[in-house]
């Protein structure tokens, strides 16, 4: 095989080996349930149950409200509570952009509503997984003073009664509700009770005008001493699997940022980590909810603290019907942070929105996943944020950024395809010199002869057998990285097209994108060159556009609306140098032997 067509070979294989690692190996492996054996008991499973009705019912049978019925029945009186509500209610808090329901009973967040997303059944987007089992009768083992499927802001402590106590305690509220607009604001939660337990959670919303931060002040103590505690978040992030069934999407993983780096953690059981990291928690596709651990104060060595994380599968919520009947599983992850006393922890519980996140913290922007190209990624996206302030649609966006990037890109093509054109008016030559030393083996020294005599036919034509290679590889970054901005970008989640592309996150669900885009990859096949290449290397060059359309089929569309449009302008600058250079002649036009004096002696 000549050095032309093994480097061209190497371009095409490159090109499949990133596809297959950007679709099959960047997102990352969905968790495994972990299991209880039949009998068994985890530790955290019979304390963090919900309350029933009949339990409501027995405290209003005690007579005195707000009390808390002791978990050891073998105590008669329930415990007199000092401060507390006089019954469970929920407590709103409105701002621009989120909206937030807690219950006093227990001071934890029922649900997580991002204003401006929306869910594939055109809701408003909860990101507090719905229908969860009761965790008593889950079978999950959790680690000792966790909750593995604990709502958010769940206190736990490695005393069980203690534990169940604050679970079902009915915590007084600052407030009936709280609207804030784009203002800051705190909503505080206290309980007491006659046994000493008094436990405090202070909330308060958009720190510094960060819309999408809420920090917590927490502290329990029992007969005036601190106690250590554990803040659950429960199950996240999102519904935990994908309604439509596009490929592209991540599934929820653990993540931490520490010592300057990303690290994505796939957990297939039960893990505790202790790391002095900058921010740790649960990603899905679009977004987030992590502990932001001293981001502004200590940005090189932050605190060390517990992490704890849980991988959980459960079935799909009733609610959607068609995915409940297939019997389709969720895959979601829990977290939780243990802390040795009274603490102030800042969490981040929102998309994976580039400017918000840097308007927090550079470092936080890491959270997406732009894959080996952020470098590149990162301007790209300015760019498509920028030709969007013009165009207002981003299928149109993306459509305009592409011309625009294959206009910059025209000369290394064009300089690519003369080239070519060049190297293929020589394989009849070069294969004549093939063909008088293939008798030779290729440990003989005249077989060597074959390589002189190649190399002086390229100096003697002028040609450089990498120039049509090398110039097509420098774009090679630039592509891909375009490609991984589209399949992480949350501006596409939602964004309408025209016509049945109503969300270029998700694929076509009529598959017409794609396959265009494979009809149009057939068609580019068919006009590159292809005189003097071997017949195999035409049918697996042909066979290409086959395994991108069928990877195509379940990626966004906004990815397909891209390719095609990237393959349509390569085919018209083929066109182009074909009117200015000429079209290729045909394999048989050119019938030469190399004269031996040819090379230098």
């Amino acid at each position: 095989m000549s050095m032309e067509k093994r480097v061209f070979l190497a371009f095409l294989l490159s090109i499949i080996v990133l596809i297959v690692y950007q679709t099959y190996v960047v997102p990352p492996p969905p968790v495994t349930p972990v299991t209880t054996p039949a009998g068994a008991t985890s530790p955290g499973a019979s304390t963090a149950a919900a309350p029933s009705a009949g339990g409501a019912a027995s405290i209003a049978k005690a007579g005195t409200p707000g009390a808390v019925p002791p978990q050891n029945a073998n105590v008669a009186a329930p415990v007199q509570t000092l401060v507390a509500d006089t019954s469970a209610r929920d407590i709103v808090v409105d701002t621009n952009d989120i909206h937030v329901v807690f219950s006093s009973q227990g001071a934890v967040v029922k649900s997580w509503v991002l204003k401006k997303f929306k869910s594939h059944d055109d809701a408003l987007l909860d990101l507090v997984p719905e229908d969860l089992p009761d965790a008593a009768s889950s079978g999950l083992a959790s680690a000792p003073g966790v909750i593995a499927l604990a709502q958010p802001f769940e206190l736990s402590t490695d005393d069980a009664d203690l534990t169940a106590r604050l679970s079902k305690a009915l915590f007084r509220p600052s407030a009936d509700a709280l609207t804030l607009g784009a203002e800051s604001g705190t909503l505080t939660f206290e309980y007491q009770d006659a046994s000493g337990v008094h436990a405090k959670k202070s909330f308060t919303f958009q720190p510094d005008h960060h819309i999408y931060v809420v920090t917590l002040d927490a502290a329990v103590d029992v007969g005036g001493a601190q106690k250590p505690f554990t803040v659950n978040w429960g199950p996240g992030i999102g519904p935990g699997y994908n309604r439509d069934g596009s490929r592209e999407s991540q599934p929820a993983s653990p993540l931490e940022f520490h010592d300057g780096s990303i690290e994505r953690i796939g957990v297939k059981e039960p893990a505790q980590r202790d790391v002095a990291f900058k921010y740790a928690g649960v990603s899905d596709h679009y977004f987030l909810s992590a502990i932001l651990n001293d981001l502004k104060e200590r940005p090189a060595d932050s605190r060390p603290l517990r992490m704890s994380f849980q991988p959980i599968s459960l079935p799909v919520p009733k609610s959607d019907a068609e995915n409940f009947a297939k019997a389709t599983k969720r895959s979601l992850v829990a977290y939780s942070v243990t802390v040795p006393g009274p603490s102030s922890l800042a969490y981040y519980v929102g998309p994976k929105d580039f400017e918000v996140l840097k308007t927090i913290d550079p470092d936080l922007t890491f959270a997406i996943d732009f894959g080996m190209f952020r470098l590149i990624v990162v301007p790209l996206l300015q760019a498509l944020k920028w030709v969007n302030t013009w165009v207002h649609n981003y299928g149109w966006s993306i459509i305009v950024l592409t011309l625009i990037m294959n206009l910059l890109l025209f000369p290394l093509r064009h300089r690519s395809m003369v080239s070519m054109r060049k190297m293929q008016s020589l394989q009849p030559e070069i294969k004549a010199i093939q063909e008088r030393y293939k008798k030779y083996k290729l440990t003989d020294p005249e077989r060597q002869k074959a390589n002189e005599e190649t190399m002086a036919l390229y100096k003697a034509k002028g040609v450089n057998p990498a120039s049509g290679c090398v110039p097509m590889l420098l774009t090679f970054p630039i592509l891909f990285a375009f490609y991984s901005l589209l399949a992480c970008s949350i501006e596409l989640r939602g964004a309408p097209f025209m016509g049945w592309l109503t969300d270029l996150s998700l694929r076509d669900r009529y598959y017409i994108t794609p396959l265009v885009m494979g009809g149009t990859m057939f068609w580019q096949q068919r006009m590159m060159p292809t005189a003097g290449t071997d017949p195999v290397q035409q049918k697996m060059f042909m066979f290409m556009p086959l395994i991108f359309t069928y990877t195509f089929l379940w990626a966004p569309s906004g990815l397909a609306i891209y390719w095609l449009t990237s393959n349509l302008l390569t085919i018209g600058q083929q066109f182009l140098t074909n009117r200015l250079i000429g079209a290729p002649a045909p394999a048989s036009a050119v019938v030469a032997r190399v004269k031996p004096s040819v090379v230098k002696k």
